[in-house]
């Protein structure tokens, strides 16, 4: 099992950049559309997706999103962190396959509140900019490095 470690408030700096990377897979566009109730064909129906810009199915935007949130939660404040406001626009979509690279870094700290400013930014395993926006996050003032949680194991009948 894998430890996750947090950067409390009086470790953190203005320009420390951490980053989190997954690969979007049909299976968790399946799972992200059953968890969020957005069942856009343009995610699921390959012969509809054929039709649209994009020419195939696309991850959610806000599966980007929550690459975003997974970076804050694991790796930057890390696990004590509230995640507390997010602005994103998305530039590109994200097609099954994709290696996403979220990139986050310190722009600003309040100290007295213990707020940190985050810019993010997601790129593509080519290098395009895919996400960009800012996040505010309330940093734990204790250290903590706590066991990963364990996901169960998941099974899709089929993925049509």
């Amino acid at each position: 099992m894998s430890v996750l470690e947090n950067y409390p408030i009086n470790e953190i700096s203005v320009g420390q950049t951490v980053t989190y990377s997954k690969t979007l897979t049909q299976a968790d566009v399946i799972l992200f559309a059953a968890c969020s109730g957005d069942v856009n064909p343009v995610h699921l129906d390959n012969d509809y997706a054929a039709t649209t810009q994009f020419g195939e199915p696309i991850g959610h935007g806000m599966w980007t999103g929550s690459l975003v949130s997974a970076a804050i939660a694991t790796r930057l404040p890390g696990p004590g962190s509230i995640y507390r406001s997010q602005h994103i626009s998305f530039k590109h979509p994200v097609k099954i396959g994709d290696t996403v690279t979220v990139t986050l870094t310190v722009s600003d700290i309040k100290e007295r509140v213990k707020l940190v400013t985050l810019d993010c930014d997601a790129h593509n395993q080519d290098g395009k900019l895919i996400a960009k926006g800012v996040a505010e996050v309330i940093a734990p003032t204790e250290k903590l490095a706590i066991n990963a949680g364990k996901l169960p194991t998941i099974t899709i009948d089929s993925l049509e």
